[in-house]
């Protein structure tokens, strides 16, 4: 019965010290706030974006954006908490970059448009939006705060500010092209 008991008792220490052990990636307070500021601040930046995308009805909202942009940080964050130098880092950002452009592009479609010769592209700006979150989200993991901070700015910017810009941007080209076209018909040898 005591040697029961011994042998129970050195299990469960042996056992309560592989589970620390697992867990000693976070060995202080300063890198558990280091952990939490970083994945959070990509959760919350990523979600800025999704939520704009989300308000306009796009498919990838906050969800997606959030989950893309945790992923990134924490990606990135693991190799560094590996040791890996530059280089270790570099081979990382390249596989997120390819990877979460396989991701953006499952997002786009062409489309026929009711029997027209012309097709559509849809999702190209929401592609391009994951794509972008996932660096903010890979900057907020490196450690580039401010970096991060800053691109979801002009990323939100751009979003937000430009589609109002696109009418007038529509109905210059549109001016330019019928003035083209009278031009084109003015000379001889190019009437319809």
């Amino acid at each position: 019965y005591a040697l029961k008991d011994l042998l129970m008792d050195n299990w469960w220490n042996i056992v309560g010290r592989t589970v620390a052990s697992e867990f000693a990636d976070v060995s202080d307070i300063e890198q558990l706030t280091r952990v939490v500021l970083r994945l959070g601040l990509a959760a919350l930046l990523g979600g800025l974006l999704g939520w704009q995308r989300e308000i306009h009805g796009k498919a990838a909202g906050i969800r997606t954006h959030m989950l893309v942009s945790m992923g990134a940080a924490l990606i990135v964050m693991v190799a560094q908490q590996a040791g890996g130098n530059a280089a270790d880092l570099s081979r990382v950002l390249q596989g997120l970059i390819a990877g979460v452009g396989f991701l953006g592009a499952g997002t786009i479609l062409k489309t026929d448009r009711n029997g027209e010769d012309v097709d559509q592209v849809k999702g190209l700006t929401t592609a391009a939006g994951i794509w972008l979150t996932a660096a903010i989200g890979a900057g907020a993991g490196i450690g580039e705060e401010v970096t991060a901070v800053l691109s979801t700015v002009l990323a939100f910017g751009v979003l937000s500010l430009v589609p109002l810009l696109a009418p007038a941007v529509r109905a210059a080209a549109n001016e330019n092209a019928e003035k083209q076209k009278a031009r084109d018909e003015q000379q001889p040898g190019n009437a319809p």
